[in-house]
């Protein structure tokens, strides 16, 4: 992405349930799909990936499915595909190898040891786990919770458990480079 459509995406990205929110009782859902056709281009025009492609689609037809029908409920679906191409990734990576966090251990250690695999293995299984959860709690939000709820949860609690599991882990991995080295 370029230097300004990083920014922008990420800031879109973190504040989208919350501008939902405030926005979804003064303007039809129709217009509000419009932020998420714009989510949709800047990811489309900033991935090198599959997996970024696949989130970029499918925020296209939840926008398009929220401007037909005029409904907000594809524009609260947004969260469940993130986590839904998340949990994806992470575990088709388990599949076909190598896992997703040992890819990225490996761009700042190249030559992990055997306990780091393993390690790094476990910690993608983790984030597996992780995202089935939250992306469950995001479906059930957007079904059968207010907009109140939804917003809570997936502009606020989401990211406080994203950033609890970021640093847990990264306490864990200090105890298993130091047991390792030790």
């Amino acid at each position: 992405m370029t230097r300004l459509r990083l920014p922008l995406f990420v800031l879109l990205s973190l504040a989208y349930p919350l501008l939902v929110y405030s926005f979804l009782g003064r303007f039809e859902p129709r217009w509000l799909s419009l932020l998420l056709f714009v989510l949709a281009v800047l990811r489309a025009l900033g991935t090198r990936t599959q997996g970024g492609w696949w989130i970029a689609a499918g925020a296209g037809i939840l926008a398009a499915w929220s401007m037909l029908a005029n409904a907000a409920l594809p524009l609260k679906l947004y969260p469940v595909l993130v986590n839904l191409l998340l949990l994806a990734l992470f575990g088709l990576s388990l599949r076909f190898g190598p896992p997703l966090v040992e890819r990225l251990a490996r761009l700042k250690e190249p030559d992990l040891p055997p306990v780091a695999v393993r390690y790094t293995r476990r910690v993608t299984q983790i984030w597996c786990v992780f995202f089935l959860f939250n992306g469950s709690i995001a479906l059930a939000t957007a079904v059968w919770a207010s907009e109140r709820v939804w917003a809570l949860y997936n502009g606020l609690i989401a990211y406080v458990l994203i950033g609890a599991l970021m640093a847990g882990e990264w306490l864990v991995r200090r105890r298993v480079k130091a047991g390792a080295h030790g």
